[in-house]
């Protein structure tokens, strides 16, 4: 049980203290941001496009990161994790399925604005539907796996919060993380890498050299700056929830 584990060497109560507030500070920002990006999306009918729905399925993947934090902060705070093995798996679970999707909406974010800037065609929405369910479906099913034998969840080593045992040098394990790392981060890291490069040689042809940023973005409230703070329509959507009057006057327009 993680009550009763004893800390690493060189980690006391502050040390443990410390790293929970630098959670919770993450988990708060994070949910703020990204939770704002899916208001935005949902307030404003001109956000709502198949590319923009990709976006939204990348805030929602990392509001999950955040909430695991959120979770994970709590644990550390109280110096123990509270809910027992059954909730370990649980959030591990959770935790490996939302990064997993965080990254995977990521490359399908750079395929889309590739399909869009360099094909005769459009990101249609039966084709961003399947992308993201694709997405979701397929993270879940690497995140389960651990729970059916193939890898392991278990305790961090503060014990406060419980993610894959990477430790584990067996033949099982390391199968698994082999496996899993060639179709979640290296396949994904290829399809982003390609179709950025893609874009930039397009443009560059057609005379409008400024592209995308090159790496996919991972970390919760960079990809909520990123990818849709960062986007004029969603300054309008912002503005939009602020002062609904205005919205019905321009709508009205």
């Amino acid at each position: 049980m993680a009550e009763s584990r004893s800390l690493p060497t060189g980690f006391g109560e502050r040390e443990v203290l410390a790293v929970g507030i630098v959670l919770l500070v993450e988990a708060l920002i994070g949910l703020s941001l990204n939770g704002w990006s899916i208001l935005s999306f949902c307030k404003n009918p001109e956000l709502q496009t198949p590319g923009r729905l990709l976006v939204l399925s990348l805030a929602l993947a990392d509001s999950g990161i955040s909430l695991n934090a959120l979770v994970a902060a709590t644990s550390s705070l109280l110096r123990h994790w509270p809910y027992g093995p059954d909730g370990c798996q649980a959030h591990g679970f959770q935790g490996f399925a939302t990064a997993l999707a965080s990254i995977c909406s990521s490359a399908a974010i750079a395929w889309g604005r590739y399909y869009d800037h360099c094909t005769r065609s459009r990101l249609a929405w039966n084709m961003a539907v399947t992308l993201v369910l694709f997405v979701w479906l397929s993270s879940a099913f690497w995140a389960a796996l651990p729970l059916l034998g193939w890898g392991h969840y278990d305790y961090e080593p503060l014990g406060t919060c419980c993610t894959l045992e990477y430790s584990r040098g067996d033949r099982n394990f390391t199968s698994f993380l082999f496996t899993m790392a060639f179709f979640n981060f290296i396949l994904p890291l290829f399809i982003t890498h390609t179709s950025y490069r893609l874009m930039e040689q397009k443009l560059r042809k057609t005379g409008h050299p400024q592209v995308p940023a090159l790496i996919a973005k991972m970390v919760p409230t960079i990809n909520a700056v990123n990818y849709a703070l960062g986007s004029e329509m969603v300054h309008r959507g912002t503005w939009q929830c602020l002062s609904p009057q205005r919205s019905e006057r321009y709508r009205a327009q």
